[in-house]
């Protein structure tokens, strides 16, 4: 092995599983690795302490080493800062730019660590010199705190990356703090304990969740709900809509389906053409979906219908009484679509990361599509419920990264209505 560098390790690194699965990388990459200092937390709340030096046969191969161990939380000793290099021209990124996990995340600019401001997975790190008030695009954070020299780091996707933007590259100066294991627990919403059975207590974890969306509330905290069509067709959109007009939601996200459907139910008492109560398909009814998005364009959105009076009842009313922000974000799929629904996938992205970055909480409702789209854009402190009637569903949306998730395999009108209750006792 011909290069080398030494890297640290300092938390519940045991608990977590960080240590073995940093030796288990680097000899997975072809790499070696020799422990220089070990010290054990001799009681539940002292953290371990590792240092090791990790060699490889090429600079290549220890820098891929290297970026995997600092994925999972390793820093490089003798930290030196970040390196940066303007982005050529808008859109692209230099070469070893850093792509971000959604972990806390501190990069070492001028001496001293900066927290990243909307930490976000898959995107490029911008440094900022110039302060708020010369700060501009898209990841800023209106009202954020900054270093006191101004410096700022935050989170770009690439399509907003501007030409001279500073970008971080390498792994150098960059710490990442994934979320630890702790010794005593933490409930349902403890790290990574969340699972995924259809045999779980369902009363006892929904008592919970309604427990913590409590809590958020009282404590002016943001709860997001990201809702499926099956929500409607299942008949658990009148609980939601309790929920809503409860003040027990802040923010509500959804495609085009989800809102049709709701506004059908209450223009025709169907969704999808079927009659949510008797279970029969009306003369037409295949038509009424489609009806409904005529009749909404026609009054100039949804808003405006419930202006009207057309509009009375239902999700989208209670947001629209309620002053509950939604995004609708539209599908290549989708019919009509309203006029609320966001086309662009650009736009809807954005406006998908600023409900995310809010959020204290998400409840994940049925929809595999929307819920990845939100959860990509989650850092992985936010805690996240997961409901879904498809096992498979509710196993992806926990692997987006949370380390605080809730997974349940239920049938989504049974879920909703239960929740209402709990909420409103």
């Amino acid at each position: 092995m011909t290069v080398a560098r030494t890297v640290e390790l300092e938390g519940h690194i045991i608990d977590s599983g960080t240590m073995g699965m940093c030796f288990g990388v680097v000899m997975d990459m072809g790499g070696e690795f020799e422990v220089e200092e070990f010290e054990v937390g001799r009681h539940k709340h002292a953290e371990t302490y590792c240092r090791m030096r990790v060699m490889a046969e090429t600079e290549e191969e220890l820098r891929a080493i290297l970026h995997e161990l600092n994925q999972q939380g390793a820093t490089v000793a003798d930290p030196r800062d970040a390196t940066l290099e303007a982005a050529p021209e808008d859109g692209v990124v230099p070469v070893e730019f850093y792509s971000t996990t959604n972990h806390p995340t501190y990069v070492r600019v001028d001496g001293e660590y900066v927290e990243v401001e909307d930490v976000e997975m898959d995107c490029a790190l911008i440094v900022d010199r110039a302060g708020p008030e010369e700060s501009q695009g898209v990841g800023d954070a209106d009202g954020a705190d900054d270093d006191d020299d101004g410096t700022r780091v935050y989170t770009k996707v690439l399509n907003a990356v501007e030409e001279g933007d500073l970008v971080v590259t390498g792994e150098t100066g960059i710490r990442v703090e994934p979320p630890e294991r702790p010794r005593n627990g933490g409930g349902s919403f403890g790290f990574m304990q969340g699972g995924v059975s259809s045999e779980r207590p369902s009363a006892s974890l929904i008592e919970e969740i309604a427990d913590e969306m409590r809590e958020v509330r009282e404590n002016d905290g943001n709860v997001l709900v990201v809702c499926g069509p099956a929500i409607v067709h299942s008949g658990g959109r009148n609980a939601l809509a309790d929920i809503v007009r409860a003040g027990y939601i802040d923010g509500l996200s959804a495609g085009n389906g989800f809102a049709v459907h709701d506004l059908e139910r209450d223009l025709y008492g169907t969704s999808l053409g079927v009659d949510t109560e008797s279970l029969e398909h009306p003369r037409k009814g295949h038509k009424h979906h489609i009806y409904t998005i005529s009749e909404i364009a026609r009054l100039g959105g949804i808003e405006a219908a419930v202006d009207e009076g057309i509009i009375d009842e239902g999700v989208m009313y209670e947001c629209i009484e309620n002053d509950v922000p939604y995004v609708l974000a539209g599908s290549i799929r989708d019919d009509g679509p309203l006029p609320d629904t966001i086309t662009d996938s650009i736009e809807a992205q954005n406006a998908i990361r600023e409900q995310a970055q809010e959020a204290d909480i998400v409840l994940m409702l049925s929809t595999l599509l929307h819920s990845v789209a939100v959860g990509n854009c989650l850092p992985s402190t936010t805690k996240t419920v997961c409901v879904d009637i498809n096992p498979a569903t509710v196993t992806q949306l926990l692997d987006r990264g949370s380390a605080q998730a809730i997974g349940m395999v239920t049938d989504i009108g049974t879920f909703i209505p239960m929740l209402r209750d709990e909420l409103l006792e």
